[in-house]
């Protein structure tokens, strides 16, 4: 059975998580959802009269739905039944597509991560071509399309209260990690009855680091398969590809990051193979890579990757 989420003010939140939030679908474990999304305020419009295709529902929210907190137009939250804190929330990403012929991208002062180097705020629309999977730059550039969520999250913990989109945090959330494309698998720790899933932000395409706050942000249609995972302990989120093993850590400080996602990449390693903590530590510096998934959002993010095949998984 897969269900059909559209984004309407009724579906979407605009800024926030809140474990008080009610579900606006429901679903058994193992079922598929398809969830529609949108992107964008007022301000990251295309000109009209511009031939770009506008979603009307993105219209919609914007006059029938305040923004709560800044930060992104959320579609959810989506309930699975029996999910309950201390849980495990399987998220395969069965297919990720851009819903429409434009996407937008920013630069503002004192935000980035060069905060004090760019004084002058700018929009840019930039054209989708779907058909052709590029991005058309300003000055000719046709830059690959690889579409993925930025933000796909749980709900926080309930004594967090309403908190913004935009700081990853231990639910996911704003996680801009360019590795969930079609094909990935999100796990997240459940904290609040339910699970509560609900994504937004989606990218036609983003480098590590996203460091001029934003990415090439645009409307995507996501298809997940949400499963409940009562046999894993989470205490963060992980992921990993058909090829790869990964590991988060989101820290206001890159140093903590990149500790605790090497931290719990040795204890994936030892608990999959049986291998001692040394050899897992020495195989991480051998063949593992640390990468910056986000410098921009409050809590920086640091993953960490391994190849399955290093394991024989």
């Amino acid at each position: 059975m897969t269900t059909l989420l559209k984004a309407t003010p009724e579906t979407c939140a605009w800024g926030y998580f809140d474990a008080t939030l009610p579900p606006v679908a429901e679903i058994d474990s193992g079922e598929t959802i398809v969830i529609e999304t949108v992107s964008g305020s007022p301000e990251q419009l295309p000109p009209s009269g511009g031939g770009f295709h506008v979603p009307p529902e993105l219209l919609d929210i914007h006059a029938k739905s305040p923004r709560q907190l800044p930060g992104h137009i959320l579609t959810g939250p989506v309930a699975v039944r029996g999910a309950k804190p201390g849980h495990v929330l399987e998220v395969q990403v069965l297919d990720v597509t851009i819903r429409q012929d434009w996407g937008w991208n920013i630069i503002r002062p004192l935000a980035g991560t060069l905060p004090d180097d760019f004084q002058t705020g700018r929009t840019t629309i930039i054209p989708l071509d779907t058909e052709a999977g590029v991005a058309t730059l300003s000055w000719g550039l046709k830059l690959p399309l690889k579409p993925f969520f930025g933000v796909m999250g749980v709900a926080p913990p309930p004594n967090w209260g309403r908190i913004s989109t935009i700081q990853p945090r231990a639910h996911g959330g704003n996680l801009d990690l360019k590795e969930l494309v079609t094909g990935s698998t999100l796990y997240l720790p459940v904290h609040a009855e339910g699970a509560l899933f609900s994504c937004g932000d989606g990218h036609g395409a983003q480098g590590d680091g996203e460091v001029c706050v934003t990415a090439i942000e645009t409307a995507l249609t996501g298809t997940f398969k949400l499963t409940l995972r009562e046999d894993m302990s989470l205490h963060t989120p992980r992921a990993e590809t058909p090829t790869h093993l990964i590991t988060m850590s989101l820290h206001e400080d890159l140093d903590r990051c990149a500790e605790r996602a090497l931290r719990d990449m040795i204890n994936w390693i030892c608990a999959e193979t049986g291998l001692s903590r040394e050899d897992a530590y020495m195989l991480c510096s051998l063949a593992g890579d640390l990468r910056i998934t986000q410098t921009v959002n409050g809590n920086k993010g640091v993953h960490m990757m391994m190849e399955k095949a290093l394991l024989q998984l």
